[in-house]
């Protein structure tokens, strides 16, 4: 999906730390919330990416050549326009993080639960949480101790390069409303069901991998609605079947399946923990078909 050229980032939402030197949290800190050590990397891995799996790929994808510029120079601060967000890697998640700020603002109290947004941060190499360290091999990920997302732009060429995602818009943006789908699921109460059942193909886990997909989806459903507070028009333009391909791709790449047949060449349903790329795929087309969040009830019957 692409951001209205005229529609207004706002870069406060992101904190760039890029060559910053390590962020606020020591390395000792644990994960909180009721999520026990276990669970940290099925919380911190973003789609399915195991960290011991990333550094065993070695390829597989090709470039679609839709990358963009990741933009350090200036950092997140020179993110201000949608045509930067066109133009930057790290201008498109600094957008799409005000756009899905926007549209759970506006959605959640709909349903009587009031949206708080977390904290959003662009990292380069390694930073510290308060889930613990994490670097680029964790792929992005959402700390429930500190409420905040974390996203490495240098992840994205992975999920391209490595495991043949699309570069498209929505393949980013999808990855981005992900994660923040974790967030809304530590509002509504769902997050904990990942520690109740971490393995298999109808754990608790993978329910609630799917539930974020689901909720990526619903953002891209009413994305091209939800209006920027400072102009009242929208962040993106009207999604193509184009975009839809783009982020149905990414859902694909990093299924479980899809992970372990690559680093492996056998695949082992017993350990999945975020479900398969046709799951991935289905959860995702739910809610971009409904927008709704009463359709991404995963938590009950088969996923």
């Amino acid at each position: 999906m692409s951001f209205n050229e005229g529609s207004q980032l706002d870069p406060s939402q992101v904190e760039d730390r890029r060559g910053g030197g390590g962020g606020r949290f020591g390395r000792g800190t644990m994960i909180g919330g009721g999520l026990g050590g276990a669970i940290l990397v099925l919380v911190l891995s973003l789609l399915g990416v195991n960290p011991s799996i990333l550094n065993d790929l070695t390829g597989g994808g090709q470039d679609s050549g839709q990358q963009q510029p990741v933009g350090t120079a200036g950092g997140t601060s020179e993110c201000r326009t949608g045509a930067d967000a066109s133009a930057r890697l790290d201008c498109r998640i600094v957008g799409t993080v005000n756009s899905v700020n926007a549209f759970w603002s506006g959605y959640l109290p709909q349903q009587g639960v009031k949206y708080t947004k977390p904290q959003a941060v662009i990292f380069s190499g390694r930073t510290q949480t308060a889930c613990g360290p994490a670097s680029t091999a964790v792929g992005p990920f959402y700390c429930p101790s500190d409420t905040t997302a974390y996203f490495d732009p240098g992840f994205f060429d992975e999920l391209v390069n490595r495991f043949g995602s699309s570069g498209g818009p929505l393949a980013q943006e999808y990855v981005v409303a992900h994660e923040f789908g974790h967030h809304v699921q530590d509002l509504i109460g769902t997050l904990g069901y990942a520690q109740k059942d971490p393995q298999g193909p109808q754990s608790g886990s993978v329910r609630v991998e799917l539930q974020a997909d689901c909720f990526a989806g619903m953002w891209a459903h009413h994305a091209s609605t939800t209006p920027d507070p400072a102009t009242g028009k929208p962040y993106l333009q009207p999604i193509t079947q184009k975009d839809v391909q783009d982020a149905l791709s990414a859902a694909a790449s990093v299924g479980d399946d899809r992970i372990q047949q690559a680093a492996t060449g056998r695949v082992s349903p017993e350990s999945y923990t975020h479900g398969t790329s046709q799951q991935r795929q289905t959860w995702f087309m739910r809610g971009f078909s409904s927008g709704d969040i009463n359709q991404c009830n995963t938590l009950v019957g088969s996923v």
